[in-house]
């Protein structure tokens, strides 16, 4: 390395720039001072003049004529006899390893003529950091941190740019991309093991992927896939198809196997949209097509998926205007001692009101109420209506009916709703008489609602139901663990339940667990005659809901009969149970 005090120059330097020993050693003494890497070369790329810092950036050894003798310095000299040559001032980035290992360099280089000579005198920056740095910027601004996929401005541009190439290009497949039931597996898992899982599900798509292919991570459990070049959607059809074979299979993460799938929506350019932006929302209704029919799998878009956007978004708009203008009512259904013909309580079900006086079923709307996070203030639509109605629900069903209210799961979950939700129960004055139910999903996935939600419920006296019991995630073992006081089995277990031996030994399993358990059973969407009369007759099930006994009830239909509402009550059932019981028993069909 050259010291402080040394500088090489040539002889024949020496003598061209008539330099006198003392302007040497001034020249020696600024330069020495530069906190730039300074360095002069001549027309062949030789270096005639090195500083320390230079030496330093360079890897440099002052054991040669050269000056120089490190052979990665070949470009610099290359580069010397270029811009000598072009005569003109340039400034760049130099990648080089010295002893202090990869470094970039900003270098000035600016050609000057000396005398007779022509000479190229270079300026060095280290600016290592600063490149770190901004590639640490970068990085955070366009890549994403867990699974170092591109981000989302990464495709849109990529994308962008194939497009404005049009058919220069050729086309090009955008594929979107969900898990499905991520929440579950980190609800089930933990966190941790969920982006482990998004990790290794990236590592598995990317496999297969060519260099012209890009896989990008747009939010939570979201990829964008883009295919690029394509001939057919049938090769399209046939590598995704491939990539969600692979992903079926088990992932093995921290000794856990984790089953994980994707649901895919995909758009073709040119025939699905001319920009990204198109090309994206077509691939998400296509993907959202999935996600409703048949999870698991992929679909192309087609015109008719942005119909049903269309008539999605009129169905949002007429949703948050109803619960702006509190559009929304109860209709309330009994649930029926099937063996006294008593109503043991009433289930408040919501109805939507929409802007011609039509009342609409829940089905058209909860599912989205949920997915947009209304269904908060739904509920305590619901629980007001019910506070405003109860004088009329007292006459009409009886002052000890229990009043059920339905939760979402996902609502369930969530402490910050159900705090408030149940201080709202707690404010009414009669909380005991409250029975929240929601689905059996709340309670296997490890959630706040086991052990926090259902001891503040019990705590105010409100009771807790199991709703749709069997069509989810659970199983008889899961029972033991659930503190609920009510089970209502699903009624796809119900619908002739006289004609099918499975179901009915189905029936009786959960019927003795939950007996044991000291949870009482209800079977939801009695129908039929021979339904109630195969409960009443086969099984110890003392509690029945359904269309049999009654449907649900607008109370404003019971207002101007209110003193007929007792001989409401009495008339529920159609036949007398014990009518029921002899003539099933007689058929010699069921016995206990």
């Amino acid at each position: 390395m050259y010291s402080s005090d040394r500088f090489n120059f040539s002889a024949e330097a020496r003598e061209g720039l008539g330099e006198t020993e003392a302007e040497l050693r001034f020249l020696r003494s600024i330069v020495s001072q530069l906190p730039s890497g300074i360095t002069v070369q001549d027309e062949h790329g030789r270096f005639l003049l090195v500083n320390d810092t230079a030496a330093i950036q360079l890897g440099a050894a002052a054991n040669s004529a050269d000056g120089i003798a490190a052979p990665h310095l070949d470009v610099r000299r290359a580069t010397c006899r270029e811009l000598l040559g072009r005569g003109r001032v340039v400034i760049a980035e130099e990648k080089v390893t010295s002893e202090r290992g990869p470094q970039t360099l900003l270098t000035a280089h600016r050609p000057v003529q000396i005398g007779e000579q022509r000479l190229l005198l270079s300026s060095s920056a280290d600016i290592t950091e600063q490149k770190e740095f901004e590639d640490q910027l970068f990085r955070a601004a366009y890549y994403d941190e867990l699974t170092g996929l591109p981000m989302r401005r990464v495709v849109e541009h990529r994308a962008d740019t194939l497009v404005r190439r049009g058919r220069v290009d050729g086309r090009f497949a955008l594929a979107f991309l969900d898990l499905d039931n991520f929440k579950y597996i980190n609800d089930y898992y933990g966190h941790a093991t969920g982006d482990a899982l998004l990790v290794e599900l990236a590592k598995r798509i990317s496999r297969d992927l060519r260099e012209s292919d890009l896989l990008s991570r747009i939010s939570g459990d979201e990829f964008l896939l883009l295919l690029h070049p394509i001939e057919r959607a049938e090769e399209v059809a046939e590598f995704l198809q491939g990539m969600l074979d692979r992903l079926n299979a088990p992932f093995f993460i921290d000794g856990a196997e984790v089953f994980a799938s994707a649901s895919v929506g995909v758009s073709l350019f040119p025939e699905h949209g001319a920009s990204y932006d198109v090309l994206r929302q077509n691939a998400d209704l296509a993907m959202y097509r999935v996600k409703n029919s048949d999870k698991g799998t992929l679909a192309f878009f087609s015109s008719a998926m942005e119909h049903e956007a269309l008539a999605r978004m009129k169905v949002e708009q007429s949703l948050r205007l109803a619960i702006l203008e509190k559009r929304f009512c109860c209709a309330f259904q009994a649930k029926v001692d099937i063996r006294t013909e008593e109503i043991k309580g009433i289930e408040a079900l919501v109805r939507l009101r929409d802007n011609e006086g039509v009342i609409q079923a829940p089905g058209a709307f909860i599912n989205l109420a949920v997915e947009l996070g209304l269904i908060d203030e739904l509920t305590h639509l619901v629980l007001d209506e019910i506070v405003k109605s109860i004088d009329l629900i007292n006459e009409t069903f009886g002052h000890e009916t229990t009043i059920s209210i339905n939760v979402a799961a996902k609502q369930a979950a969530n402490p910050d709703f159900m705090r408030p939700f149940a201080r709202a129960l707690e404010s009414t004055g009669f909380p005991k008489r409250f029975m929240v139910e929601v689905t059996e999903d709340a309670f296997v996935t490890r959630s706040h609602f086991q052990d926090e939600i259902v001891p503040l419920l019990r705590g105010i006296g409100v009771g807790i139901s199991i709703d749709d019991f069997g069509i989810g995630y659970s199983s008889l073992s899961a029972l033991a663990d659930i503190t609920a006081d009510e089970i209502k089995i699903d009624r796809s277990f119900i619908t002739d339940i006289h004609k099918r031996p499975r179901s009915q030994g189905i029936l009786r399993a959960i019927e003795s667990l939950s007996e044991a358990l000291g949870m009482t059973v209800i079977a939801e969407g009695i129908e039929s005659f021979e339904e109630l009369a195969y409960l009443q007759a086969a099984t110890k099930i003392r509690y029945a809901q359904g269309y049999y006994f009654s449907r649900p009830i607008f109370l404003e239909e019971l207002k101007p009969a209110i003193p007929l509402a007792s001989e409401a009550r009495m008339s529920l059932a159609s036949r007398p149970v014990q009518e029921n019981r002899q003539a099933y028993a007689r058929s010699g069909r069921y016995r206990r």
